[in-house]
This record gives structure tokens, sequence and C-alpha cells, in this order.
């Protein structure tokens, strides 16, 4: 079980709903996505290892999906990621994408 956190640490997350633009497979990485994800009023690169649980990642342009968006950018295989999708699942379960009908750059509250 992960590490109890405060009503205040977890105030500190900014969750906002983007709108996935495109994805492609990242070259050379099997479970690696490169997302371009729209939030209203601006796009963000958001790579995500979940190429393995979706048969066709094309199916994932044009939906809306939670996104942390206030996590400190990081760079995996030389291209930057600015935030990271929400799912659950994955490993030998299969993986649940939690899609919205919000509007891009709606934040949780």
């Amino acid at each position: 079980m992960a590490d109890i956190i405060s009503i205040d640490d977890f105030k500190k997350l900014e969750i906002r709903v983007g709108e996935i633009r495109s994805v492609e497979k990242v070259a050379d990485a099997d479970k690696l996505l490169k997302l371009v994800v729209n939030f209203g009023d601006h796009d963000r690169q958001v790579l995500s290892a979940i190429a393995e649980y979706l048969p066709d990642p094309q199916t994932l342009v044009g939906k809306r999906y939670p996104f942390v968006t206030n996590l400190a950018p990081r760079t995996i295989r030389g291209l930057e990621s600015q935030a990271m999708i929400l799912a659950a699942g994955g490993g030998e379960e299969p993986l649940y994408l939690f899609e919205s009908n919000a509007p891009a750059g709606t934040v949780a509250k």
C-alpha cells in the first residue's frame, strides 16, 4: 500500500482534463507513446507507457482524460513529458482510462 498523505498534500495536485490531439509511438520503445494534449488554452507533450494496452493507440485522439499537470517535467528517451495521464490497472490487469465529458482545461475540484 502507498504511503498515506495528508489532504494538504492532495490539494497540491492540479488535475485538469486534457483532450488528446495526436498520438505516436516513441521509436525503439515498446510501451511508450507520445501524446500531444490540449488543456484549453495550451498544448503539452505527454509521454505515457501505455502502448502495450492499446491495440490501436489512435483511438485516443479526440478523447478527453484527466491529467496531473503540475508535476515537474521529466525527460524520457530524450523527450520531455509535461504531465501525467491518470489511469488504473496495468501489469497483468487491463488498463482503465477515465474518459471525461468535461471541456479541455477543466480543473478537478
